[in-house]
């Protein structure tokens, strides 16, 4: 397996350094040993210091014996401490000069260290003192150009070592808005490509900002004046920078290139970069300044070539060919190394410098040229390499290898140091090395001596190291065993050794197993504000630490801050750990990186997070200036597309004279290339703003352009709706759409509007208004006038409307339809149709007709008459006007929802603006036979088990003549065991029969038809059933007839025809220490029929409350009578007697004699029996084929209707709720010849009985029962 790839990254570098090294023994040298001097800092190439800053230039430096510093400046010897103003910092060689006396102290200068083994020598460092900038003091005189020239303001800040920052702000400290048209070059100079009125200003101040002496300041405010010009003229591009067709520049290798280019021109010019000889560099290239400059960063000198830059407009276009050469400053290729030797070596210092042009390389012995030092045979040079041969211990020195051309200089110092050591090794003996497999392991044995010892590495085995082929020996003496294996661990031997003497040390090597990723995060992609986790596993080897993970993204680490909870870094257990991003957002998206650190090695695992969503704002908005007074031209650089192609850009504008602050959207632009051309309207002042859209949707907008101001013009457009009518018989209104105030084009508007009668060719009369309506009058009733209509403002007329109709006020038609006519279409429907003969009458436009027709009542048929009631009839010949409107020319029209059997009339009349004309003659027709609708009712009454009985009353419409009833009725079952409905048809002269079921107790549907000639209609349908349902008992003269020490008879008659009708008794003692609905108790059960009940086991001169609860239609247990007795004796009483006082003697003896009355009056009652002669009853009701018939008399299936009498405890007769199948009315209210009853199991009872009058009918014509939620009338 190969090493890790951060271990393999380093070990290139490491290795190349350590071969660049001379063959000799390490640098290290211990410190009881003598050392040349070597400098550790130096002063900068170049010091710029300004009034009241001290100068500081370090140099500091090791050696021994210690070193001693001296100063030169310019050449010459230069005595701090001696100087006025100058000071040495103690134990260093740091120089420090007073900023007072900077000024007479600049010049060149350069720090020397000694000690009696050599001198190092400092690069040279270059003291400029500068006063405090200023503006020196000039007369400025103001700028006037005429609109559309070209203008350059001039900045000339004071010339200073170090360039300022220039600003142009104006004297209310904002900045001078700079686009495509104004803009500042590389000389601080602002340029105009043409100027506009809007640019005159009195105040464009250009300001200095310095920043070593932290000063800024300003030139003398430079007055702007443009005249307005009405002949403005376009013209081609012109360079105001640079001059000429060609220029020639030279880049420095590394630095970054500027090439500029500021055109002038009407319309604004744009500006573009090309590279004559090859591709501009697209990872290193920008274009700044609205595209004006071009800047490539970290110039190479594959750079060198020919660029172009091209302005251009509507125009023409120019350009200008920059010739760019790339030279370079020296750099060191090779530089010479310090090194020891022992005598008769033969010493290289090599100084390999590269620069364009060619460096010049000289050399320096302890500070001096060479080429002033006393001549050595043994010592030469050879282009840049020094050679000293057969070296002897006089010979230890300081070298200093200086080279430099026109861009810059180098200085490298480089001692030889000579002497005679014996063997050894400065690294500890013993150590302890410890890496993981397949990565590299470096074992140290640092040797020095001189002559360099021989160094020889071996393995446990004392065999030679070098024999594994993964082995190699650094000159420093470094064992390195690249891709380690766990065989490899053991302890090896370092043996070094030279003339003098020799040495050894032992190193032990433990070789692990490597830490690696088993869960390595996923990539993922997501939306903006989502959440997403990524999980890291990592396993070490168990005789390590658990391995930490940590997270970075782009190489930055990833830390929780207390403040936020977007980023959770959660551990989960030894080597595994959770990274959470909430609410991701586009900084989020990276490279995350797991790292799963161990004392030994470091392992990773990569993931991609991607954030998507809506486009960044776009940047750079450049705006042309007006063509033609409304079209400009817009460029701009696209935001970040946020990982989603932009599919479209928006412009949007904003209008600020008429609705400021408010976006609309002008333009949708493809999003290549991302520029568009757009038109203003005249007289407006406008704002523009672009944003992308992707499939997240539409991104932010980006910075809105300076405000566009828009001349007058004519109007574009004419009004819209424009039209003439009248709302008078004499006069015509001409109207139309005003111009929204943006379609004006100018402050003001008004409108020409003109007239004449139609097709005659004459003269127009014509009105300026600024707003509609125009009126004119008098004029003849509906004629026709063509119109005009132009809308004028101060710039010019705007187009004409096209030819317009208009008429006059319209009247009343005189004109009226004829030929009224009838077609039949069926019972209920009727073609009407008509026509118009003329025109002339109309008066107006034609808006339709007006349809007015009635009913008059039924249709005449000889021989036969309706059956219908006579109110009924009465309500259909109401004639109740009906109308409808026929809008437009229709010449028919069909009338719906017409009554069959009926006569109707009918009129037509014209419509028109005014009104509706005379009626036509009227028509009258007949509607034919139509089905009848249902019957008004039916209603179920059980006789038995097995008979019910039905009655119904005729169709409140029978629409014809009846011919006939048919019932259709079946038992109710399931559709599985459904039957075929049984038929039977009755005349219509019959509305009742008893009929005998086929089953008995049994549910039955019933349908019940009308018929004419037409045939059956809609039927009504009904449920019926023979079967008994519970119902609460109907008693009268409900009374206490006997009392008791403890029992009470309770006695009633059974009202009607009800019979055997169970009811339970219910009893409680009155007392003051409990509620009565809490301790009811049940005393027995009772039958209706049987007319009394025995009441026991109650307690002697007690009080009472005795109830009645029986069931009603739901099932439920309601009580329907309640009353109260008092048993005879004398109640047994626990506390203290008061029968012996006299209140209570009287009070007992008024109760006892109250009851006897109550009971008399019982008596007295019961006697009668509630009961009424037949005599009495039919007196009382009358002849019963006299009464008409009334819909309460019949009783329906479902809804029964009830009687409600009071019930006291007086015993007045009770009516809690009516039988469940019909009422208890007699069926001679039907025909029949007496009053006859029905039991409640449908036995017939041949006697009459009293009735109570009868109730209204419900809303649905039946009489139902009493809602089982109302309470017993004994109880209200």
């Amino acid at each position: 397996m190969a090493p890790p790839k951060d271990i393999r990254g380093l070990l290139g570098p490491f290795l190349l350094l350590l071969l660049l090294l001379p063959q000799g023994p390490s640098l290290t040298i211990p410190k009881e040993l003598l050392q040349p001097p070597e400098l550790m800092e130096e002063p900068p190439e170049r010091v710029v210091v300004f009034p009241s800053d001290d100068v500081v230039l370090k140099c500091e430096a090791t050696g021994n014996p210690p070193v001693t510093f001296r100063w030169t400046r310019d050449g010459q010897l230069f005595e701090p401490g001696q100087e006025p103003g100058t000071s040495l910092v103690p134990d260093t060689g740091t120089l420090l000069i007073n900023g007072t006396q900077a000024p007479r102290y600049q010049g060149v200068f350069r720090c020397l260290a000694d000690n009696r083994l050599g001198t190092a020598l400092s690069r040279q460092a270059r003291l400029i003192a500068e006063s405090t900038p200023q503006w020196p003091k000039e007369k400025v005189t103001p700028v006037e150009v005429e609109e559309g020239a070209s203008v350059v303001l001039p900045c000339d800040p004071p010339p200073s070592a170090v360039l300022p920052r220039i600003y142009w702000l104006n004297s209310r400290i904002m900045h001078i808005a700079q686009d495509a048209r104004v803009n500042m070059g590389q000389d601080g100079y602002l340029y105009f490509a043409h100027a506009v009125p809007s640019d005159s200003h009195p105040d464009y101040i250009c300001h200095a900002h310095f920043l070593s002496p932290r000063t800024i300041i300003q030139k003398e405010p430079i007055t702007l004046r443009v005249t307005p010009s009405n002949a403005l003229k376009h013209r081609p591009p012109q360079l105001l920078v640079p001059r000429g067709e060609s220029s020639a520049y030279v880049a420095l290798q590394g630095g970054t290139l500027l090439l500029e280019c500021i055109p002038e021109g009407f319309p604004t010019p744009t500006v573009e970069w090309l590279r004559l000889n090859g591709p501009l560099p697209a990872e290193r290239v920008s274009l700044e300044n609205f595209q004006r400059t071009l800047q490539i960063q970290a110039v190479a000198e594959e750079d060198d070539g020919e660029y172009q830059c091209v302005a251009r407009n509507s125009q023409g276009s120019t350009r200008h060919t920059f010739s760019v050469t790339v030279e370079a400053a020296p750099y060191w290729v090779r530089r010479p190394q310090s090194g020891i030797y022992a005598p008769g070596e033969n010493v290289r210092l090599v100084c390999d410098v590269y620069g364009k042009p060619k460096p010049q390389v000289t050399w320096r012995m302890n500070g001096i040229p060479l080429e002033e030092v006393d001549a050595d045979l043994r010592r030469t040079v050879r282009g840049g390499t020094l050679i000293l041969a057969q070296v002897e211990p006089n010979d230890t020195q300081v070298m200093q290898c200086e080279a430099g051309n026109r861009h810059g200089r180098l200085l490298a110092n480089a001692y030889v140091h000579v002497l005679e050591l014996p063997a050894q090794i400065l690294t500890t003996d013993g150590l302890q090395y410890s890496v993981v497999e397949n990565s590299s392991a470096w074992l140290h044995c640092h040797p020095f001596g001189a002559p360099a010892p021989a160094l020889t590495w071996l393995t446990e085995a004392q065999a030679p190291a070098l024999g594994l082929d993964r082995a190699f020996i650094f000159t420093n003496g470094t064992l390195w065993l690249s891709s380690a294996q766990l065989s490899d661990t053991g302890t090896y031997t370092c043996h070094a050794h030279n003339t003098h003497g020799n040495t050894s040390i032992t190193a032990h090597l433990a070789v692990k197993v490597a830490t690696r990723v088993e869960l390595t995060p996923r990539s993922a992609t997501v939306k903006k504000g989502e959440t997403v986790t990524f999980v890291c596993r990592a396993w070490a080897d168990p005789s390590l630490s658990p391995a930490t993970l940590s997270w970075d993204r782009d190489g930055q680490p990833l830390r929780e801050t207390p403040d936020s909870d977007r980023l959770v870094l959660e551990p989960q257990g030894a080597g595994t750990g959770v990274l959470t991003v909430a609410g991701a957002d586009y900084w989020d998206q990276g490279r995350l990186r797991c790292q799963a650190h161990t004392e030994l090695d470091v392992v990773e695992a990569e993931a991609m997070l991607r954030v998507v969503g809506r486009p960044g704002p776009v940047s750079e908005l450049q705006v042309s200036e007006l063509e033609a007074g409304r079209w400009v031209t817009l460029s701009w650089t696209p935001g970040d597309e946020h990982n989603s192609p932009v599919e479209k850009f928006v412009v949007e504008l904003e209008e600020q004279m008429f609705s400021p602050g408010q976006w609309r959207e002008a333009a949708v632009v493809p999003p290549v290339p991302p520029q568009t051309r757009l038109a203003l309207s005249p007289h407006g002042r406008y704002r523009l703003r672009v944003l992308g859209a992707n499939a997240y949707g539409r991104g932010d907008p980006g910075t809105p352009s300076t405000p566009i101001t828009t001349p007058p013009a004519a109007p574009d457009r004419f009004p819209a709706g424009l039209h003439g009518e009248g709302n008078q018989t004499d006069n015509m209104i001409i109207t139309w759409e005003p111009l929204p105030p943006e379609d004006w084009n100018a402050p003001e508007l008004s409108y020409r509007v003109q007239w004449r009668p139609a097709g005659d060719g004459g003269l127009w009369a014509e009105a300026m208004v600024t707003a509609p309506p125009v009126v004119v009058t008098p004029t003849p009733t509906f004629t026709p006038y063509d119109l005009r209509l132009q809308a004028l403002n101060p710039a010019g007329k705007g187009p004409e409307t096209p030819p317009t109709l208009g008429y006059s006020g319209e009247d009343v038609p005189l004109a009226y339809p004829e030929n009224v006519g009838i077609e039949l279409i069926n019972s209920t429907s009727v073609l009407v149709s008509w026509i118009l003969s003329s025109h002339e009458g109309l008066r107006g436009h034609l808006h339709g007709y007006w349809v007015q027709y009635w009913r008059e009542g039924t249709a005449v048929n000889q021989g036969h008459r309706e059956t219908s009631p006579r109110a009924s009839e009465q309500e259909l010949e109401a004639r109740e006007k009906l109308e409808m409107r026929v809008l437009g020319r229709a010449t028919q029209a069909v009338l719906g929802g017409l009554r069959p059997w009926s006569h109707y009339v009918v009129a037509v009349a014209v419509l028109n603006g005014r009104g509706a004309g005379p009626f036509s003659e009227e028509m009258h027709f007949n509607t034919p036979e139509g089905v009848p609708g249902p019957p008004t009712w039916l209603r179920l009454q059980r006789v038995s088990d097995s008979e019910l009985a039905l009655s119904w009353a005729p169709p409140r419409h029978p629409n014809g003549l009846l011919t006939a009833y048919e019932l259709h009725y079946r038992p109710v079952s399931s559709p599985a065991n459904a039957s075929a409905p049984v038929a039977v048809s009755f005349l219509p002269e019959q509305l009742n029969v008893t009929l005998q079921l086929p089953a008995p107790q049994a549910h039955f549907r019933f349908a019940l038809r009308a018929c004419t000639r037409a045939g059956p209609g809609e039927p009504v349908v009904r449920l019926g059933s023979t079967a008994p349902e519970p119902v609460l008992p109907n008693l009268d003269n409900v009374s206490v007839v006997q009392v008791g020490n403890d029992f009470s008879v309770l006695s009633w008659t059974p009202s009607g025809a009800q019979r055997n009708v169970e009811f339970e008794v219910q009893f409680q003692a009155k007392t003051t220490a409990e509620t009565w609905q809490e301790h009811w108790e049940v005393s027995g059960r009772a039958n209706s029929t049987h007319g009394s009940y025995h009441l026991r086991n109650l307690q002697p001169g007690t009080a009472y409350w005795v109830q009645f609860v029986g069931r009603n239609h739901s099932g439920e247990h309601v009580p329907f009578w309640r009353g109260d007795i008092h048993t005879n004796g004398t109640a047994v009483i626990l506390v203290q007697s008061v029968t012996s006082q006299g209140w209570f003697i009287g009070f007992v003896s008024a109760i006892v004699l109250l009851l006897l009355v109550l009971l008399g009056l019982c008596l007295v009652k019961r006697s009668k029996g509630g009961k009424y002669s037949v005599k009495d009853k039919e007196d009382t009701q009358g002849d019963s084929e006299a009464r008409p018939m009334k819909d309460e008399t019949f009783g329906e299936y479902s809804d029964g209707e009830a009687e409600e009498k009071g019930l006291g405890s007086s015993g007045a007769s009770l009516s809690g709720a009516g039988p469940a199948l019909g009422s208890d009315d007699s069926l001679a209210d039907y025909g029949g010849s007496g009053d006859v009853h029905f039991a409640e199991d449908g036995s017939f009872i041949g006697q009459y009985s009293g009735q109570a009058p009868h109730e209204a009918p419900a809303p649905d014509g039946s009489s139902g029962p009493p809602s089982p939620g109302r309470p017993p009338p004994g109880l209200e």
